[in-house]
């Protein structure tokens, strides 16, 4: 906004003016008035609109003269860019109580334009003033410079006579609170060809420009930070007229535009959203390599008809768990959306692996790492999931929910580190929640939780981990008789039990008994946030087994699994066989199958489930971004 911009008036000598187009201009009457006066009037050229600004019970004579009241202010905009110098002008006369003209005051003023214009519509076009802020990207991390096209365009508009721009100075400015969180270059001509100059960022605040007056003058916004703790991504930047008394004066303004920037928040994408591509790394060497497991998934990935990226085990360093190092997401603006990969700060083989393999023109990334701490299991990105769009108790999150595994609120215990949770609470946008995972050994949400894609009810359904659902079905085989069949057949070294033997260790069900409790916690939590009912509900049935008080999955982990719009690829587990078929592999079906979804069961368990991990924890899915428009999200 501009400041209050007063002209002093005078009956002995003409005032002079400069005024921006649009703005108003006060006019101080008072010290122009002359001894005896008692009324005055005002008249102006046609460019010129008079207001008068008076109290309700203020009323002008019938000759449309206003008493001189101290409470009367005239004011002046023009909307019009001044042609010459002084081409408006603004005459005030004063009279006596018989209304004889005592003295006359002139203004002449010239109007010229000064204005930020951005893409205020958020149509991917730069337009005169709207009403909402603008959006840029941040490119906290490039492959190399920056594309212009990236960019948000900022445009500075000055017109009018060039006379009063050799007078006044032009200067935009950015906060010094906001200047390391963006840059901005100036389109300058060289010749033929273009240059793009730094103008605006970490080391400057200001810039003075050159030959104002001329029209349009092209500027591109680059942010350099994303949202996070201590910053809520806006950032502001201004256009100041200054007018300049002398030579060697910092100037004095006398009009501000300014317009308000919001960086683009990172976005995660549930698992209802298109797949577009799979990640997964290839371990040859040893006992657990995985080429078994690589031919499962590539089966499935050609039922899903989606492309499959295999990471060589020279560029992973042997590390298999790609989920746990690394999260797809994608920032959008309205010109541009590109993907952004987070990469975690567990730090492992793969520690390198997104910033020297991924990180591209056009695919950004950004990470956080903890100052000063070491790093816990928690801080894997296993340990993160996003929720498909919902609606809480009539509050909609049409970008889902994302969920972080913690301990319970009250208790102290593995946690991911704050410098992640800060970062993902300040995107704003997918509202953050914390779910108890930490009775887990690993300790991560993908253990016990996803998400699938359904036709019906909400668009989706989550599986929970079911110990309880588990404990039924092996009861009804029993029941029919079938105790004696007995898990993992043909999986050498494995421990084979029976469903009677199952079925009759205390010491497992009351683990399960344990991890049941957790897991319902969870699942009222869930119900509670997330508005869900029973019916949005699926339990997987898994038995998990204490080791120091924390849990890992019995056998293959099946809520661990990759989600390709209907295709499901899920850990093999490797339960009883009754009738020629695993009896939890036929349970799932009958679960999921009727949703539209189908089941593929993937051979993980020396590649991967007895290192502690399952098929979700080998690989990565970069997926479509959300048509809805964060920008339309209601905080």
């Amino acid at each position: 906004m501009a400041p209050r911009h007063v002209v002093p008036m005078s009956t002995s000598q003409a005032a002079r003016g400069v005024c921006v187009l649009g703005t108003e201009v006060f006019l101080d009457t008072r010290r122009s008035t002359p001894w005896g006066a008692t009324s005055f009037d005002v008249h102006a050229t046609p460019a010129v609109t008079v207001h008068m600004i008076h109290s309700p019970t203020t009323k002008p004579t019938m000759d449309s003269r206003w008493p001189l009241d101290p409470g009367i202010e005239v004011v002046v905009t023009i909307d019009v860019t001044s042609r010459t110098v002084d081409d408006n002008q603004v005459k005030i006369s004063y009279y006596d109580h018989e209304g004889h003209e005592l003295a006359v005051a002139w203004l002449y003023l010239t109007c010229v334009d000064v204005s930020l214009d951005v893409d205020w519509s958020r149509s991917g076009r730069v337009k005169s003033k709207g009403g909402k802020g603008f959006i840029f990207l941040s490119h906290a991390k490039t492959s190399c410079s920056s594309n212009l096209q990236d960019m948000s365009v900022m445009l500075l508009r000055t017109q009018g006579p060039s006379a009063i721009f050799a007078e006044y100075r032009v200067v935009l400015h950015v906060p010094e609170s906001d200047a390391d969180k963006v840059r901005v270059f100036h389109a300058v001509r060289d010749g033929a060809r273009p240059l793009y100059q730094p103008v605006l960022g970490p080391d400057k605040l200001s810039y003075v420009l050159e030959h104002a007056g001329h029209g349009d003058s092209t500027f591109y916004v680059e942010g350099l930070a994303f949202p996070d703790r201590g910053f809520s991504g806006l950032v502001s930047f201004s256009a100041s007229l200054l007018e300049l008394p002398h030579k060697d004066s910092p100037g004095t303004p006398i009009f501000t535009d300014t317009v308000v920037f919001r960086v683009a928040p990172w976005i995660m994408t549930p698992n209802t959203q298109q797949p577009l591509e799979v990640f997964v790394c290839s371990i040859k060497q040893g006992s657990d390599s995985n080429e078994a497991f690589l031919e499962g998934l590539r089966t499935l990935l050609r039922k899903a008809n989606c492309k499959l990226t295999v990471c060589s085990e020279q560029d992973t360093r042997s590390d298999r768990w790609i989920q746990d190092e690394l999260e797809f997401g994608y920032v959008e603006a309205p010109h541009k959306t590109f993907p952004v990969v987070f990469d975690s700060p567990r730090n492992r083989g793969l520690k390198d692996f997104a910033f020297k393999k991924i990180l591209g023109p056009d695919f950004g990334y950004v990470t956080r790492e903890p100052p000063g701490k070491s790093v816990t299991s928690l801080d894997s990105f296993g340990n993160l999931d996003v929720s498909p769009p919902v609606t809480v108790r009539g509050k909609e999150y049409p970008l889902g929910r994302i969920l972080i595994g913690s301990p319970l609120p009250w208790a102290s215990g593995r946690r991911m580190c704050r410098a992640v949770r800060d970062f993902l609470f300040a995107q704003k946008v997918q509202a953050p929640l914390e779910v108890y995972s930490e009775w887990l050994s690993v300790g991560h949400v993908d253990e016990f939780l996803t998400f699938v894609p359904a036709l019906d009810r909400k668009g989706f359904r989550l599986l929970l981990a079911s110990p309880n659902a588990c404990y039924k079905l092996f009861k009804e085989k029993q029941q029919q008789g079938h105790g004696e069949a007995t898990q993992f057949i043909g999986l050498k070294g494995a421990e084979k039990k029976s469903i009677d033997e199952i079925l009759a260790d205390e010491s497992l069900r009351s683990d399960n008994r344990h991890v049941q409790r957790c897991i319902d916690w969870n699942r009222d939590l869930l119900k509670q946030e997330l508005g869900l009912s029973e019916q949005d509900i699926v339990d997987i049935p898994q038995l998990f087994i204490l080791t120091d008080s924390r849990a890992d999955a019995l056998f293959p982990d099946m809520v661990n699994m990759l989600v390709l719009g209907r295709h499901l690829g899920i850990p093999k587990p490797f339960g009883p066989v009754v009738g020629g078929r695993c009896c939890l592999e036929q349970r799932v079906r009958e679960l999921l199958e009727p949703l539209g979804l189908s089941c593929t069961f993937i051979d993980d368990f020396f590649s991967y489930h007895v290192l502690s991990g399952d098929v979700h924890c080998g690989t990565n899915v970069r997926r479509k971004p959300f048509a809805f428009k964060w920008w339309d999200v209601v905080p």
